[in-house]
């Protein structure tokens, strides 16, 4: 039904993840995360708990292959469901339930995990991972969005396409950028869309709020609207439209 990608940046710390299915609002259901706490997928036959409890459990300093075998070991629902996770150091682990169906199975590697079930074959996990790895050096979520399209490229989930989310974390409670594709021909286009339209004007102004370091934020508008402005000239005096739906390629 789904696969996903779940990774911490170790030169910052970051979260992130990825996730695509032939079902609707898969974003709503699958990632859990907390900035420098850990994130997690669950998917397959969904327990929100893995997630909501995992975070808990990660907070209090368990580490991914206990919270595996604690959360499975009180559910006896487990063998139907999957999840994998990764903790603020790194620390990662993943678990496919032997009655997910097929094609089911995961990846672990440094710093990242891939899983999924109800795919096209065990190539798409595969070139998901593959695709990661050779971007390093991108920013995360540039890596996060080529890894799903190698995935897709590979077969993808079985069943077709319906939605697709991205999250990623810094160190806040709050994610830095969270968009979603709920129910859309092609999600993850959709999803490097929104990517794209994030980068226009939402992630600077990201860069003005209040963290737990600097709880005022940045309030002078003058500074991130000139940054905003120098970039909307740049993209009107060479003639590139918005990807964005509510702007036009120039100012009325």
């Amino acid at each position: 039904m789904t696969w996903s990608i779940v990774a911490r940046d170790p030169d910052n710390g970051n979260l992130g993840i990825s996730v695509a299915s032939r079902f609707f609002a898969v974003g709503a259901a699958v990632p859990h995360m907390r900035g420098g706490i850990g994130a997690i997928a669950t998917q397959a036959f969904v327990s929100p708990l893995y997630g909501t409890d995992g975070l808990t459990l990660l907070a209090e300093g368990y580490s991914p292959e206990e919270i595996i075998a604690t959360l499975t070991g009180r559910d006896d629902g487990c063998q139907q469901r999957q999840m994998h996770l990764i903790d603020g150091q790194g620390r990662n682990a993943a678990f496919t339930g032997t009655k997910c169906i097929d094609w089911a199975g995961h990846l672990v590697d440094d710093n990242v995990s891939v899983a999924g079930n109800m795919l096209a074959g065990p190539e798409v996990i595969g070139e998901t991972l593959r695709a990661y790895k050779e971007t390093k050096g991108l920013p995360l979520a540039e890596r996060l969005l080529a890894a799903m399209d190698a995935g897709e490229a590979a077969g993808g989930d079985k069943r077709g396409r319906q939605s697709a989310a991205l999250k990623i974390y810094r160190d806040q409670d709050y994610a830095w950028l969270d968009i979603r594709a709920d129910d859309h021909i092609d999600p993850l286009a959709e999803l490097r869309r929104l990517y794209a339209v994030a980068q226009e004007r939402f992630l600077h102004v990201a860069e003005t709020m209040p963290t737990r370091d600097n709880p005022h934020g940045l309030t002078d508008r003058r500074l991130i609207d000139e940054k905003i402005a120098a970039l909307e000239a740049a993209r009107i005096a060479e003639g590139r439209p918005s990807p964005s739906f509510a702007t036009p390629l120039k100012p009325a």
